[in-house]
């Protein structure tokens, strides 16, 4: 019996070991993944900003500029996609929709954003843009990769339509989870002017008045490495009307403000975070030490009772001497 009880530990502590790489190698890399119909909705703020006064083009204090930013994602289109290039893809189409202290609109900005559901990695595919315009992305948009690394990564900016690095600035503590700090700056760009814009002010009506828009920004993030989600984003975001031809002209500020995020989603965003690392976590690290601890276990056991079955009996207690015959 206790032979075929060691091989029958010996087998689970096989089955266990071999599993243990395989659920963190195999299987979560196909099961960790951004269901393709995700639906997210994000509130930032610019306290004592500055915007531009289309009804007098000129700059005016605000107290607080609003930018609503959402996130859906397109399963019918994601579908389209997976059938023409074969890849388990998200599609994501997003609205930044910029508000002033009186909820008028400052300008919106669609996207449309097509990416690996498993990686993070964009998939270029017809139906990628940027406010209507056709664009062809290069490295990550609003999330990192599943176990982010301590490395610089491709960012891309919608407003440039172009990538560039965001860099790695070390770990640190926000709200109890410990993240990675990035952060990005893009120079001075001269960038196209959103197609939705106050009074019914357009691209074309901005060219006819002899000016163009630049843009430049610092935008910061903390991301929690083990989903890749950012916790907390802010921007110092500053924006410029040009005159065309005439740079010692004085430009006009069309908007300027230090970007966070509301408390309030702040507080929700920490809170889903923290929900989705329990199951990343539960793939890379539980099930899989787990599993090992397991076979270690059952190997041990396997061992124990295989010594205790190859061990000599040990001698019963000698016999009593036969009573000798009584002489007479």
């Amino acid at each position: 019996m206790r032979r075929r009880a060691s091989l029958i530990l010996l087998a689970f502590a096989v089955f266990f070991t071999a599993l243990a790489p395989l659920m963190r190698w195999y299987a979560f890399p196909r099961l960790a993944k951004i269901p393709p119909s995700q639906y997210q909705a994000v509130v930032m703020e610019a306290k004592d900003a500055t915007l531009l006064d289309y009804a007098t083009m000129r700059p005016k204090k605000a107290d607080k500029v609003s930018i609503v930013q959402t996130l859906k994602g397109n399963v019918e289109e994601a579908e389209k996609v997976r059938e023409r290039t074969g890849r388990d893809v998200v599609v994501w189409d997003t609205l930044s929709y910029v508000a002033d202290e009186d909820g008028k609109m400052v300008s919106r900005i669609p996207e449309r954003y097509i990416f690996d559901a498993h990686t993070q990695d964009p998939v270029n595919a017809p139906g990628e843009h940027v406010d209507g315009d056709p664009v062809r992305r290069e490295g990550i948009e609003y999330k990192w990769p599943f176990l982010t690394e301590k490395r610089d990564y491709e960012y891309f900016d919608f407003q440039t339509r172009t990538s560039a690095p965001i860099h790695y600035k070390g770990t640190r503590t926000f709200r109890g989870l410990e993240v990675y700090y990035f952060e990005q700056t893009i120079p001075w760009t001269k960038v196209k002017v959103p197609k939705k814009l106050p009074m019914g002010a357009t691209p074309e009506i901005v060219k006819q008045a002899g000016m163009e828009r630049w843009y430049s920004t610092k935008r910061m993030f903390w991301v929690d490495p083990t989903t890749g989600a950012p916790v907390n984003g802010e921007e110092l975001h500053k924006e410029e009307m040009r005159w065309t031809g005439n740079p010692d002209k004085e430009p006009l500020t069309a908007f300027a403000g230090h970007v966070k995020m509301r408390p309030d989603f702040l507080a929700d965003t920490v809170e889903m975070v923290s929900a989705q690392r329990q199951l990343v976590l539960l793939l890379t690290t539980y099930l899989p030490w787990g599993f090992l601890g397991l076979g270690a276990g059952a190997l041990t056991l396997s061992l124990v009772l295989e010594a205790r079955g190859r061990r000599p009996d040990e001698p019963g207690p000698a016999p009593e001497p036969a009573p000798e015959p009584a002489h007479v």
